[in-house]
């Protein structure tokens, strides 16, 4: 159940004890259990946990962007100052060529950060906040937000092409979680104040409440409903009203007044087919990003020892802005890129071929960046590669198709969205992000166009995002779809097994096994004095071992009491729940009007159930098929059902025995 989450799970739980379930007589009651989750809180003191994840982190981001201009004013400039505006260029350094030797002085330090205290520190971040969320219960150390913050600031700070987001994000994620730890709570709460961080620090970083919304909504929440919702809504809010205190309420990137985007003429439909064309080509940039990414991190994984990995990638960044600084006249890829694409948004950057060697030479600088163990985001550097893609792009069809109606910034701001929807696969958070960057509307529909495009060329050339391939070359894979988990709306009379067996206790096993036309596998109730008593499964094992048996022995001897008792119109979520919480192999579903004894109606194993979540599934058989592929190997959703049926079948085997 890729989007049931843990809080339905709760809400079914509390479900259960005011409906008509039933625990047969005999069984242990649930407090004996050892469950694995905590008590939920309510929505009110959840959402208030949520307000102050939100100014936590809305501080941190204030906080870690200090530190970063500490850090960069102290190793580029030779000054100690927290004032630093990522979107102007960084002078030339007075330590000459030295400046080279900056990156790995600050890459000396991140690994010795990183390996010292917190290794999950390393990377991007937020691959290891979805494992977190998906594999690990929400569970972030708290040690991680302190560890994130230095290693990235001295990452950033000494020209390491990453982003800032990637580490606010991981930031406010484990701060998150550990508010999540410190008090008692469902882990689909802790799980939700886990992506309330991580909405909240992008949020904050880029001044966009919406795009931290939904980033959170899009890579991060299992679940979506007003009770993981309005949390994620509130801190996201929250801390972009403290990041707007201390920054100001100007957009993340100045474009100009008369950006031109999609004229209101005949011509605009040439000009909209080449958006399509510039999503289509980012999306192949967003592929080779994302296999240059993995590709240097196996690289440098040959390098033996973590300080001469890290110092040797770090070295080759500085080579090439020192390079960039001699003949360019900028260091232009180091750190977040900013001053680059405001550069490139208003104009100031021109020629198509240099703009493309910015973006190769970006590509390069960010993969060996984090190939070598280097702690940021690829937000940015997707940001700074879509601009100057954008802008080469547009500068090639002005200079192909004289005359055409097409906007330099506007395609830059366009590749700019193209590119972070085609890497991330956040479709809808690149849209939202850009326009709320830019406040300017009238980019919006090219820029669904080519988000459409870019995200459909990255699939088509790679299967994963940048953020889950990281996470699918460890084994966990990570849903790109969040499924309403239809079949938990349907009654216990659509999920039953209606070919039941009722007999008495005192029936021999034999009388049972006679009949020839018998089915090889059978469910059965067992009454003793018209009031069910136990269950049992007939299957061909049992045949098997009967036959050596004594052949008198009775039904009743065989039989099981680990099961429930439910009624037709319960629904199936209260099933689950009630199955797993009294760990039963089996649920009975009667139907009676109270007055007299109910009358069995059929049986709810695990089997029927994997039926039930195999018919869900078919109702999206595209994306059941793609993901079975990249599971099972399979070819259809068809294949992905049986797996599902078998799954159950010898599972509840397994509980039987």
């Amino acid at each position: 159940m890729n989007d049931s989450g843990e809080r339905r799970q709760h809400d079914a739980q509390e479900a259960g004890h005011h409906r008509s379930v039933r625990v047969a007589p005999g069984l242990a009651a649930p407090s004996t259990l050892q469950e694995d989750d905590g008590q939920p809180v309510g929505l009110y003191r959840l959402c208030c946990y949520a307000f102050l994840v939100g100014v936590v982190t809305g501080l941190g981001a204030v906080v870690f962007r200090g530190l970063i201009g500490a850090v960069h004013n102290a190793f580029f400039i030779g000054h100690l100052s927290f004032s630093y505006d990522a979107s102007r260029f960084t002078p030339p350094a007075p330590w000459g060529a030295f400046v080279i030797l900056v990156p790995v002085a600050g890459g000396v330090v991140v690994t010795w950060l990183v390996s010292t205290f917190a290794p999950e520190a390393k990377g991007h971040g937020v691959p290891e906040v979805m494992d977190a969320i998906y594999f690990r219960r929400g569970i972030i150390r708290p040690v991680v937000a302190v560890v994130k913050s230095l290693a990235s600031a001295f990452a950033i700070g000494t020209g390491a092409a990453v982003g800032r987001e990637g580490p606010i994000i991981q930031i406010g994620s484990a701060l998150g979680s550990t508010l999540g730890q410190a008090i008692p709570m469902a882990t689909g709460q802790r799980i939700t104040l886990v992506a309330a961080g991580a909405g909240a620090g992008i949020a904050a970083t880029f001044n966009t409440p919406i795009g931290g919304v939904l980033f959170a909504t899009e890579l991060m929440m299992p679940e979506i409903s007003v009770n993981t919702f309005l949390p994620v809504a509130l801190a996201t809010g929250t801390a972009t009203f403290v990041g707007r205190l201390f920054f100001g309420v100007e957009p993340a990137f100045l474009v100009p007044e008369q950006l031109g985007a999609l004229p209101n003429q005949p011509g605009s439909a040439l000009t909209m087919m080449l958006y399509a064309v510039l999503g289509a080509v980012t999306g192949a940039a967003a592929a080779l990003l994302i296999r240059a990414l993995h590709w240097a991190e196996d690289s440098f994984d040959v390098i033996h020892g973590r300080y001469w990995r890290h110092a040797i990638g770090m070295l080759l960044v500085g080579l090439l802005m020192y390079a960039l600084m001699r003949h360019a006249g900028h260091y232009y890829v180091e750190g977040v890129g900013y001053a680059t694409i405001q550069a490139t948004l208003y104009g100031q950057l021109q020629g198509g071929l240099f703009l493309l060697a910015l973006v190769l030479a970006k590509m390069f600088a960010t993969s060996v960046s984090l190939g070598s163990g280097s702690s940021g985001g690829v937000f940015s550097p997707s940001l700074f590669i879509g601009a100057t893609l954008g802008a080469a792009l547009a500068s090639a069809f002005q200079f192909v198709l004289p005359g055409i109606p097409v906007s330099v910034p506007a395609f830059a701001m366009v590749g700019m969205g193209a590119m972070v929807g085609g890497a991330t696969g956040a479709a809808m958070t690149a849209v939202a992000m850009i326009f709320e960057m830019t406040r300017d509307y009238d980019i919006v529909l090219p820029m669904i166009i080519a988000v459409t495009f870019s995200l459909g060329a990255r699939r088509l050339l790679s299967r994963e995002s940048i953020y889950t391939l990281k996470l699918a070359r460890r084994g966990h894979i990570i849903p790109d779809a969040l499924h309403a988990n239809i079949f938990l709306v349907q009654s216990a009379a659509q999920l039953m097994e209606t070919d039941v067996l009722v007999l008495d206790t005192a029936t021999p096993i034999r009388d049972l096994l006679r009949s020839p036309d018998a089915p090889a596998f059978r469910h059965v109730v067992v009454t003793r004095k018209n009031r069910i008593h136990v269950v049992l499964r007939i299957n061909t094992g049992l045949r098997r071992a009967v036959s050596h048996d004594d052949p008198a022995i009775t039904i009743g001897r065989l039989a099981q009491r680990n099961f429930i008792v439910v009624s037709e119109s319960d629904a199936a979520f209260d099933v689950i729940s009630q199955l797993r919480s009294h760990r039963a192999v089996m649920a009975v579903v009667v139907n009676g009007d109270g007055s007299g004894p109910p009358k069995v109606s059929g049986v709810i194993a695990k089997e029927h159930i994997a039926d039930a979540v195999a018919s869900s599934i078919r109702i999206f058989p595209a994306r059941a098929g793609n993901r079975a592929r990249g599971i099972y190997g399979a070819d259809s959703a068809s294949q992905f059902e049986v797996a599902a049926r078998d799954a159950g079948k010898e599972v509840s085997n397994e509980a039987e025995s």
